[in-house]
């Protein structure tokens, strides 16, 4: 377990109501949420859930944005307006809410920033 209480490999469980967090914040986000970001295209890449599942850590990533700590700073600002959209959504399948953490995912960004390395590199071809 790592210091924020979430386990490497998620149980059956967490993974399916992780699933289902991020299935119903992608909706919200599409649909309902558009102003507050920005018109900013963001999709939710993982949703990682603690053993108890009363805590949602979303992994936001934002291709488009600007500025991705605005769009995240305005995020967190609704966030209480977006965890009551999503108790709208899932009342009848869940007891609780989960607190949502929002961060945003450096996976594919850090991804095209080595792909970007790797053909900026000179490499001779070689001789037969």
């Amino acid at each position: 377990m790592n210091n924020q209480g979430y386990l490497y490999s998620m149980s059956v469980r967490q993974q399916k109501y992780g699933r289902l967090i991020q299935k119903e914040l992608s909706d919200i986000f599409f649909r309902d949420k558009r102003s507050i970001l920005d018109n900013a295209f963001i999709t939710i890449a993982e949703v990682k859930m603690s053993p108890d599942l009363s805590v949602a850590k979303v992994f936001l990533s934002m291709t488009l944005a600007k500025n991705k700590n605005v769009v995240l700073a305005s995020i967190n600002s609704h966030k209480s307006e977006i965890r009551k959209a999503l108790g709208d959504r899932i009342r009848n399948q869940a007891r609780i809410v989960p607190e949502l953490v929002f961060v945003i995912d450096e996976v594919e960004e850090n991804a095209q920033r080595i792909e970007d390395l790797i053909k900026s590199l000179n490499i001779p071809k070689e001789e037969k």
